[in-house]
């Protein structure tokens, strides 16, 4: 199948500042047979009304309170009709010719496609590719979701769960890791889907995450000890890339962990 219909969900709340960035990135795809779903949250600003503008474009929208992330991630799944589905945050934004790339390597077999995302941070103009992993493990000390490039087929949500609702943080880390370990079928992508914004729940420090983090470990099969390997690997790491920062600059971990 070389036209599969690709369907995007972009999950938004009081994102006037960047959404029309996001929208134009989509429906200024050079691929056509594309679904475009946009959830909001129930935004107070500007977010809807910059929506309206490409009201022709968009094949459905729902503008309701949600709880959270993942309900709007499982809200927008649940309205696609595509053979694949990606989401593109409203902070985001996919690049130019993705989706006519990912078309081209869509065989119907594969349950998730992973492609590269480019990481910004538009504070300093760094931007720096990140490699999707493709192996997930009980302990992920060192894991590039690249979440914004993923995209899964609706098979693959109905066989293996959609995103957990009481996640905050790592509904996408665990969503992949309970997908990997199920056995979906996972094929890498050379090429860059999107583009990571940097900011949001990516800055909240990690000793808020800590029993999140925990539970991730534990429900796809961690044992206590285990979880705790993975917090406090991933404290230390956290200390040392801000210690890291701190002496060289904001982006000295970032270039170091992401090719340019």
């Amino acid at each position: 199948m070389n036209n599969p219909k690709i369907s995007i969900v972009t999950i938004a709340y009081n994102s006037a500042a960047t959404i029309e960035e996001t929208i134009q990135s989509v429906v200024g795809q050079s691929y056509d047979n594309v679904e475009y779903i946009i959830v909001d949250g129930g935004s107070t600003d500007d977010t809807l009304a910059i929506v309206e503008r490409y009201k022709d474009r968009v094949a459905r929208l729902v503008s309701e309170p949600d709880n959270g992330i993942s309900d709007a991630f499982n809200k927008g799944i649940g309205l696609c009709t595509g053979d694949v589905i990606g989401i593109i945050n409203s902070d985001d934004v996919l690049q130019p010719g993705a989706l006519r790339q990912l078309a081209d390597a869509f065989d119907g077999e594969t349950d998730v496609y992973r492609a590269n995302t480019i990481i910004w941070n538009p504070d300093t103009g760094f931007k720096g590719r990140e490699i999707p992993s493709m192996k997930f493990p009980t302990i992920p000390l060192i894991i590039h979701n690249a979440h914004q490039s993923t995209f899964v087929t609706p098979q693959a949500y109905r066989r293996y769960g959609t995103f957990d609702t009481t996640f905050r943080y790592f509904m996408d880390l665990d969503l992949l890791t309970r997908f990997y370990k199920a056995g979906a079928k996972m094929k890498q992508l050379d090429f860059d889907a999107a583009m990571f914004r940097i900011g949001g729940v990516t800055f909240t420090p990690i000793w808020k995450k800590k029993d999140e983090m925990k539970r991730m470990v534990r429900k796809n099969g961690g044992s206590w000890l285990q979880s705790n390997v993975y917090y406090w690997g991933m404290f230390v790491q956290e200390l040392i890339k801000r210690t890291l920062n701190v002496i060289f600059g904001d982006d000295f971990k970032r270039k170091i962990r992401y090719r340019k």
